[in-house]
C-alpha cells in the first residue's frame, strides 16, 4: 500500500476540526500528523489528541518542536489572514506545501473545478473563501463560453457557522472573492458581499451569483452552469441549485451601466446556490465551512498525488 502523506492542521478551530476529520475519514493519500492551536482547552485539540494525532496549543513555533515535523509534507492554515504570513514564512522555508484557508491570498487563488491542476507545484495556493469556492464555479462557467463583463456574489451564511476568524477576516473575505471573481472567474468587474445571517434555526448557506455577459445564448450559459454544478457535487454533495436559473435580456434601449465600465448590453444571468455540509464536524447548515473544507482536501490530494508521480519518474 502506498504510503499517505503526512499533514499538519493549524487552527483548531471549526473549519480545522472539520478538515481534520474529513481527512481521517474520507482520504485515501493524506494523513493527519499534527493538530495545531493557541487554546489547550479547545474542541478541535481534545478531539485530535482522543484520535492518537499529535498535538500542540504553542502556534507554529510548537508544531516545529513536534517529533514529526520532519514528516509533514503539507501544511493546512486555518487561523486566520493576519497570522498566515509568519506560518507561511515558516512553512516555506522548510520546504513544505502551504494550503491557506484564510483569505490572507498570498499564493494563487485555487477553486478545484476551474484551475485545480494549474498550481500543482506552487509553494502556496490560497482557497479564496467560501463564498468563492461556491460562486466562482459558476461565473468561470458562463465565462466559458461568453464574456462577462460583471459579476456580483452575495453569500449568505449562518451566524452560529461564523467563527472568531470568519468574523475578523470580512474585510478580507470581500476583497480576496472580488479578486477571485476576475482572477479566476474571468470576469471584468467583480463585487462581493457576505451576510451573517442570524436567523433561529439556523439557515443553510445561500448563494447568489448575478452576471453580465454578451457572446453566449442563454442555452449556452445554462448549460454551463449545469455541467460545473455537477463539477463541484463530486466533492461536495451538499453543493446545489436552488431553483431554475433565471434570465433577463439587455440591448440598446434597456442597457445596464456599470460604474467605471460604462453600459452594456447582453444577458444577465441570475443563479441561486444552496450548500449543505456533510455534517462531518458542525450541522448541516455549515455548508460554508463543508465547502471550504472539501475544497482544500481536494487541493491536497492532487498536489500529494502529483508528488508522488515525480517520485515514482
Amino acid at each position: 500500500m502506498t504510503k499517505k502523506t503526512k499533514v499538519a492542521i493549524i487552527g483548531s478551530g471549526n473549519i480545522g476540526t472539520d478538515l481534520m476529520i474529513k481527512v481521517m475519514r474520507k482520504s485515501k493519500l493524506l494523513e493527519v500528523g499534527a493538530m495545531v492551536g493557541i487554546d489547550p482547552d479547545s474542541d478541535g485539540l481534545a478531539r485530535a489528541k482522543s484520535l492518537g494525532v499529535a498535538t500542540t496549543h504553542k502556534g507554529i513555533d510548537g508544531l516545529t518542536a513536534l517529533d514529526v515535523w520532519p514528516e509533514i509534507g503539507i501544511v493546512f492554515d486555518a487561523t486566520s489572514a493576519g497570522a498566515h504570513k509568519r506560518h507561511n514564512e515558516i512553512v516555506s522555508a522548510s520546504g513544505k506545501i502551504m494550503i491557506d484557508l484564510t483569505p490572507a491570498a498570498l499564493g494563487p487563488y485555487v477553486i478545484p473545478v476551474v484551475n485545480g491542476d494549474d498550481h500543482l507545484e506552487a509553494p502556496n495556493v490560497n482557497m479564496v473563501t467560501c463564498g468563492g469556492q461556491a460562486t466562482i464555479p459558476v461565473v468561470a462557467a458562463v465565462s466559458s463560453v461568453a464574456e462577462v463583463h460583471y459579476a456580483e456574489i452575495v453569500a449568505s451564511i449562518a451566524s452560529k457557522s461564523a467563527g472568531p476568524g470568519t468574523r475578523a477576516n470580512i474585510d478580507e473575505f470581500t476583497e480576496t472573492t472580488s479578486a477571485g471573481i476576475e482572477q479566476v472567474g474571468g470576469a471584468t468587474r467583480g463585487k462581493a458581499i457576505i451576510i451573517l445571517n442570524p436567523a433561529e434555526p439556523p439557515m443553510i448557506m445561500r448563494d447568489t451569483v448575478f452576471t453580465l455577459s454578451s457572446g453566449a445564448t442563454e442555452e449556452e450559459i445554462e448549460a454551463a452552469i449545469l455541467a460545473q454544478v455537477e463539477k463541484v457535487q463530486a466533492y461536495v454533495p451538499g453543493y446545489r441549485l436552488k431553483q431554475k436559473i433565471q434570465f433577463e435580456r439587455y440591448g440598446a434601449n434597456n442597457p445596464v451601466r456599470i460604474p467605471g465600465l460604462g453600459e452594456f448590453g447582453g444577458i444577465k444571468t441570475s443563479v441561486f446556490l444552496e450548500v449543505e455540509g456533510a455534517a462531518h464536524y458542525l450541522p448541516a447548515y455549515a455548508g460554508n465551512l463543508d465547502i471550504m473544507t472539501s475544497a482544500g482536501l481536494a487541493t491536497a490530494e492532487k498536489i500529494a498525488e502529483r508528488r508522488r508521480e515525480k517520485e515514482s519518474a
